[in-house]
């Protein structure tokens, strides 16, 4: 690139955990002491035996010396649901391992369980969806008919397909 030209502009659409990741770094970075990254990644680092009952809390760092390095290694802390402590206990190497693994450093050296609920993330937001019947495709149909442009027509059925499915599947669920 040459001096006079500006720095050139991503454009279009960017996928918003990107977005909202560099927004929450520095907070987690600072109230936890770890980075989102090892919180988006626990998954593939605890295991699948792992993952739902154990996430991590906080890194605990300890005091740095005068000349700005930490003279030891963190200590993470992970809370743990009942059932995992023990399995958790087991694989605490393994875990100790994977994390600096993540790291690619030795950065952490001990684990320290706190016992206490985990909150369960639903893996499946989608919401559900019912078949539409005859009747309502025709409705839809009759409803875009009058659109000129096929793709901006295609888009709105498809979008009404959307919009009554759901909301056939709201009613089937509250009955």
């Amino acid at each position: 690139m040459k001096d006079d030209e500006t720095p050139r502009v991503r454009r279009g659409a960017r996928p918003l955990g990107d977005l909202i990741a560099a927004l929450v770094d520095p907070i987690v970075a600072k109230k936890a002491g770890m980075t989102a990254a090892l919180i988006q990644s626990w998954p593939e680092i605890a295991g699948v035996r792992l993952q739902e009952g154990c996430r991590p809390e906080k890194l605990v760092w300890p005091a740095r010396r005068a000349d700005g390095t930490t003279a030891e290694p963190a200590t993470l802390v992970v809370a743990c649901e009942g059932a995992f402590v023990l399995r958790l206990q087991h694989e605490t190497h393994e875990v100790l391992a994977r994390v600096n693994a993540f790291f690619g450093y030795p950065a952490v050296t001990k684990l320290r369980i706190v016992q206490k609920p985990i909150l369960r993330i639903r893996a499946n937001r989608k919401l559900p969806r019912v078949p539409l019947n005859g009747a309502q495709r025709r409705g839809i149909a009759e409803a875009t008919a009058r659109i000129e442009s096929p793709r901006l027509r295609s888009a709105l059925e498809r979008y009404g397909e959307a919009v009554l499915g759901r909301n056939a599947a709201n009613r089937n669920t509250q009955t």
